[in-house]
């Protein structure tokens, strides 16, 4: 696979490390399975303190805000970009007559579906896979795979945007919103430029881009980003705040006007306006 998909295997193991305790927050069964060995050999040349929690924490608040839309927006189509080994369409309680479509590179793709070979297809559900570069575009096939924009669809950003440059990160956002009706949910993550350029982040920094897949946009400002490309913003947390918590951050979370501070932050926006 493609160097950046290959972080898709890491978080994977970090998944089954959380499934593995006792008081997970979540049970994804296929974790191990997809991660495979080189999961956990990324996971111990890049984990830093806080890495596995962090993911822990993401994986829970996305499934949570997953099932929040599901419920109270009664969306039927979901999409994810950039999937990865993400095997929420297995493992999540979706209602009947939910698609959900999984956007990636060809070779991330073919290897997930080796590996899922035999895994029973959950009923009442359908999956699609839609093989494509984010960079370039990605609507026109992922219309063809069935998709429809006129619908209102549940966005998830899980992962990537910090592997982009600023300008596709906007470009990526507007081009969600232009192409959702009302009623549809972003759900991501981001992290602030702070994060990039902390002497202590050197190390992991360094890993990524050795291995080709080198972090390159962050932001202090997640409510600004998602407001000027468009979407209404319904919530942003940091790891340990109330609701992005689970018991499971170890460290105490700074006031957002402490400068300088490395941070991520997980967000649920929302398209509210029928035009632009």
């Amino acid at each position: 696979m493609e160097a950046v998909s290959r972080t898709a295997q890491w978080t994977a193991a970090a998944r089954a490390l959380e499934t593995e305790r006792e008081d997970r927050l979540f049970a994804d069964p296929y974790a191990r399975t997809v991660a495979g060995t080189v999961g956990f050999e990324l996971l111990d040349r890049y984990a830093g303190a806080g890495t596995v929690p962090f993911l822990a924490i993401r994986t829970t608040y996305l499934d949570r805000a997953i099932g929040r839309a599901m419920r109270e927006q009664e969306i039927r189509q979901v999409v994810f970009l950039a999937a990865g080994m993400d095997t929420r369409y297995y493992r999540l309680d979706w209602p009947t007559g939910v698609t959900v479509y999984e956007l990636d590179r060809p070779a991330l793709l073919e290897a997930k579906a080796a590996m899922l070979a035999d895994e029973p297809k959950p009923a009442g559900r359908e999956r699609r896979t839609v093989a494509v570069d984010l960079t370039q575009d990605w609507t026109g096939p992922l219309k063809e795979a069935g998709w429809r924009s006129e619908q209102p669809t549940l966005w998830v950003v899980e992962g990537l945007l910090f592997f982009l440059p600023e300008d596709a990160v906007r470009t990526l956002i507007t081009t969600l919103w232009q192409h959702s009706a009302p009623g549809s949910v972003l759900l991501g993550d981001v992290i602030s430029k702070a994060a990039l350029e902390n002497p202590l982040s050197r190390p992991f920094m360094k890993a990524l881009e050795g291995d080709g897949n080198p972090w390159l946009f962050g932001t202090e400002e997640p409510e600004q980003l998602l407001t000027s490309c468009g979407w209404t913003v319904r919530e942003v947390k940091q790891p340990g705040e109330d609701g992005a918590d689970f018991g499971r951050w170890p460290y105490p979370v700074p006031s957002r006007e402490v400068p300088r501070v490395p941070r991520s932050f997980l967000f649920t926006a929302t398209r509210d306006e029928a035009t632009s």
